[in-house]
């Protein structure tokens, strides 16, 4: 069994129903939620700013899968969410009913020809950050650095407001 770290996003529709299905769907792949964190209203950052805000939440997450097999689980999540990612209508880092993304698995990095772990954007994100270490404040990288720390040196300028409590488990 392995332990992950996933985000969690959305900004369209109901957003929390749809993180809460989210959480559901995984557990239905075999990725089972051991912990949430709160839910948090933040703005949208990135190459589309004009957009609904988003909804995060980070999980700890068990499973027997391998970090690819788990990406896979986590965009049919999103597949049967309504995400699409193609097609004419779809805006890279545009507004999304849901994103799964697989942050940090079993303490380890990972690099395959679609997935890289850690989240090659995971210490640039106050949205990620803040949510992951109230899971846990001690969360390191497989070389050592804090993430506590990577927050700690982040301007304050990407807003992140507690919105609600964490997600219901499975």
């Amino acid at each position: 069994m392995s332990t992950a770290h996933l985000g969690l996003g959305s900004n369209l529709g109901d957003r929390r129903a749809l993180l809460q299905a989210a959480v559901d769907g995984l557990a239905e792949r075999g990725v089972v939620a051991t912990a949430s964190s709160s839910t948090y209203e933040t703005d949208p950052v990135g190459d589309v700013l004009d957009q609904p805000a988003f909804l995060n939440a980070c999980l700890v997450v068990e499973t027997v899968l391998d970090p690819d097999a788990l990406l896979d689980a986590a965009k049919a999540v999103e597949r049967a969410l309504g995400r699409t990612t193609d097609g004419p209508d779809y805006v890279h880092h545009g507004p999304r009913p849901v994103d799964v993304d697989v942050l940090l698995y079993d303490g380890r990095t990972h690099r395959s020809a679609r997935l890289t772990v850690p989240h090659p954007a995971l210490l640039e994100r106050r949205f990620v950050l803040i949510p992951l270490l109230e899971l846990d404040f001690t969360l390191t990288l497989p070389d050592g650095a804090r993430l506590a720390d990577a927050l700690a040196a982040l301007p304050v300028t990407e807003g992140v407001r507690r919105a609600g409590p964490p997600l219901r488990l499975p």
